[in-house]
């Protein structure tokens, strides 16, 4: 470097920063959470709830409940033994401070009080605590009731506020003839960008809970609204319970699900896995994978070593019952074909498992891989042999499913020279942005005409490519491929990606690194977005992994007065919002509610909807996708009663 010495900045020693006790927590809560929005608000739950079925999993137990308080604070408590009380001979400190004060501190990195867990880094309790405002400990323990209390306050070794700072001492405050935990903590408003609690995520993670862990007993009290909302969760059937409850909505196509169990232990690592597999008339495959009672949601080495056995013992399977011979090239199948309208449960327990990020969506062990590659190549050759006739109905169904796939290949091939050729299916029917890089360009789907043409003239013409939609996409709940693919909505949506589908997705090929579905805040605006996550799920399900989904979220509501400098506005997203931005614009303010984005005018649609700096958009997880394609069935499938249910239950007649 040839710079002169004033231009040279000064590096030494005096800059580095050391940070103490809770603060990187606090400085990165994403690296721990994920995120401060509304999936790492709901993570912090997970992590407390997880240390109590981890103790209710290995035996010590049967009970927790989650308890929404209507201050917006969050208790969970459970009768396993209780966080250690007593006094480290070390550390100096108990047990309950170590856990809820020092990163890396718990009971589960040998396998001497877990055999197995899903707490395996000792932070997710002091995690909650750093980024609280509060928390109250409760321990029942010995025949005794121990409280203590950390905030966020000053600590008096640092001289400065810390977060996770204990203000109380460890005391006895009563006594009982019962043990457990109770934790109740106060999520800071400074971290997260939402302190909204959602029912329907902590019902459903209770229920797939109760599910896996057949016997014991979940409970879920809201006290946020009137008369206190309490639900109670218990499976005795366990994963032949979940299938029928993912299954409630679709046509089956044989009554008994194949489920299989067994134990193995490679390399020191001990596994028992456990698999419950059902086929439908769907045309796409549901896997949900768990590993010790964690959800897996972007897979691992179990889901692709069940995916392995599953394939090999089916085309084994197929050569035994003379279904498939060596000349046979055009009914060969592969896995895709195999697990087309397959819904199945995959659930691990593992001694030492890896996992990707402190998140732990995506496990790494290669054991794990290796033990359910063998396992379930084995149990379904067994299944295979005592159940001939399904069998061959399924290697007949990934035969045709395969000769549909041959016929889709064929017709992208074509379609990919007309392109070639000059004959675009896009003219006309997109306004394409300049910029051809997809880390800055957007792809928006706009929903109807009116609203889709002052899009077009709102829209930064750089970066954002509009598509103007019709309304209600094909519902692609019971469509074959090729049908799908034939829709001229969905074949203009494919075409402008660049991706493809299924097999044929490559991710090199994206020309958006954003798409974004822009439709109106109604119940036609909720079942647009639903229909195209449902899609985007099912046929390019990496868009939903790899981040790039969005769903744009239109105001319900401008607010708005004139003064004597012009009109001063602001938009409010929802009906709480609306009342405190009626108190920012103050005195006087009139209110317009949007009834569909086609009122708002370019300039409008563009503060509101468009503009990267102004907008709010909600990026689309895969557990999002997954309910909006359970919903999909739910309302459109062929099953009547549970769409009955559904309508009884949220209805307002």
């Amino acid at each position: 470097m040839s710079l002169d010495k004033e231009e040279i900045q000064t590096y030494d020693v005096t800059d580095l920063t050391s940070l103490e006790k809770l603060e990187p927590v606090r400085i990165r809560p994403g690296m721990y959470i994920g995120s401060t929005g509304s999936k790492g608000l709901h993570h912090c739950i997970w992590e407390i709830l997880d240390n109590s079925i981890d103790e209710i999993a290995n035996g010590y137990g049967d009970r927790a409940e989650i308890i929404l308080n209507k201050d917006k604070s969050v208790t969970i408590i459970d009768n396993g033994r209780g966080i250690p009380t007593g006094m480290h001979p070390i550390k100096h400190k108990s047990g309950v401070e170590m856990v809820f004060t020092e990163l890396h501190t718990g009971g589960k990195f040998n396998n001497k009080n877990y055999k197995t867990s899903g707490g395996l880094h000792g932070v997710g309790a002091a995690v909650v605590n750093a980024l609280s405002e509060w928390l109250l400990v409760e321990i029942k323990q010995k025949g005794k009731i121990f409280t203590q209390r950390f905030e966020y306050a000053y600590d008096d070794e640092l001289k400065r506020l810390m977060p996770g700072t204990p203000v109380s001492e460890l005391s006895i405050v009563g006594e009982t003839k019962i043990t457990g935990s109770k934790i109740t903590f106060m999520p800071d408003k400074d971290v997260f960008t939402t302190l909204e609690f959602n029912s329907d995520f902590i019902d459903e993670r209770l229920q797939e809970l109760a599910f896996q862990n057949k016997g014991i007993t979940l409970v879920f009290n809201d006290k946020r609204k009137e008369g206190n909302e309490v639900k109670e969760y218990h499976s005795e059937r366990g994963l032949l319970d979940f299938i029928d409850y993912l299954n409630e909505s679709k046509t089956l196509l044989h009554k008994n699900p194949i489920f299989f169990q067994g134990e193995r232990e490679i390399n020191g690592l001990s596994l028992f896995g456990e698999v419950c597999m059902q086929f439908t008339d769907s045309t796409t495959e549901y896997i949900a994978s768990y590993v010790n009672n964690i959800p897996t949601t972007e897979s691992g080495t179990h889901e692709t070593g069940f995916k392995t056995g599953m394939t090999r013992a089916f085309k084994e399977g197929a050569k035994k019952l003379n279904l498939l011979k060596e000349k046979d090239k055009d009914k060969e199948f592969e896995g895709d074909d195999l697990r087309e309208g397959m819904t199945a449960i995959v659930r691990i327990k593992i001694s030492n498992p890896i996992f990707e990020g402190q998140t732990k969506s995506k496990l790494g062990n290669n054991e794990a891989y290796s033990i359910m590659n063998e396992l379930c190549y084995t149990k379904i050759l067994e299944w295979i042999e005592d159940n001939k006739e399904m069998a061959t109905n399924i290697i007949n169904n990934a035969v045709s499913a395969a000769s549909r796939r041959d016929k889709i290949k064929k017709i992208n091939e074509a379609e990919r020279k007309k392109v070639g050729k000059g004959a675009s299916p896009l003219a006309g029917k997109i306004a394409v942005c300049t910029l051809k890089n997809a880390e800055f360009t957007e792809f928006i789907v706009v929903e109807g005409d009116s609203a889709g043409g002052s899009a077009k003239q709102a829209r930064d013409r750089r970066f954002q490519t509009i598509m103007p939609s019709k309304g209600k996409i094909m519902n692609t709940e019971k469509q074959k491929l090729e049908n799908v693919l034939a829709s001229e909505e969905l074949k203009i949506f494919n075409t402008a990606i660049g991706t493809g589908v299924l097999d044929n997705y490559s991710e090199k090929n994206l020309k958006y690194g954003k798409i974004i579905i822009l439709s109106d805040a109604d119940v036609d605006g909720y079942h647009i977005r639903t229909l195209w996550m449902t899609f985007i799920y099912r046929y390019m399900r990496p868009l939903i992994a790899n981040g790039h989904l969005y769903m744009g979220m239109p105001p319900l509501y401008k607010v708005y007065k004139q003064t004597k400098n012009g009109e001063v506005a602001k938009y409010a997203y929802s009906d709480e919002q609306l009342a405190k931005t009626k108190k920012e614009i103050g005195k006087g303010a009139f209110i317009q509610r949007y009834k569909g984005l086609g009122e708002m005018n370019p300039d409008q649609l563009w503060e509101t909807t468009l503009n990267p700096t102004t907008r709010t958009l909600q990026q689309v997880t895969i557990e999002d996708a997954a309910k909006a394609e359970k919903m999909v069935s739910l309302l459109m499938g062929d099953v009547v009663a549970p769409r009955k249910n559904y309508m009884y239950k949220y209805a307002e007649f």
